[in-house]
């Protein structure tokens, strides 16, 4: 992995998702559920040293996961879909595409025009 930027996401979907964008290879962590301080801290914890992105879904669960980033590592940058998507994995790929371009994630060619 050459990346020094990590993405994390709430589960597989989304993660399946952003990796049909993506042109950098770079880390995607799902936290499948697990929302606790404890348990972000231990997976984020090697990612240290890197740009970390939390990119969660426009709902309750997605919300729960922001606060504990922001309160755990408060320099995450959030990424955010549009509420009429309401789930990353639901979030149109040019849409996706977009997201990632204004935080300086590079995509594929076919996504970026």
């Amino acid at each position: 992995m050459s990346s020094d930027k990590v993405i994390v996401v709430e589960g597989r979907s989304d993660k399946l998702r952003i990796n049909m964008v993506l042109a950098e290879p770079l880390e995607i962590i799902c936290t499948n559920g697990t929302a606790s301080p404890t348990k972000i801290e231990e997976l984020l914890t090697p990612y240290e040293e890197y740009e970390i992105f939390i990119f969660a879904d426009a709902d309750a669960s997605g919300e729960k996961l922001r606060q504990i980033c922001k309160r755990v590592f408060p320099e995450a940058r959030h990424l955010y879909t549009d509420e009429k998507f309401k789930e990353v994995a639901t979030t149109p790929l040019k849409v996706l595409a977009s997201i990632l371009l204004n935080a300086h994630i590079d995509v594929k060619k076919e996504f970026s025009g």
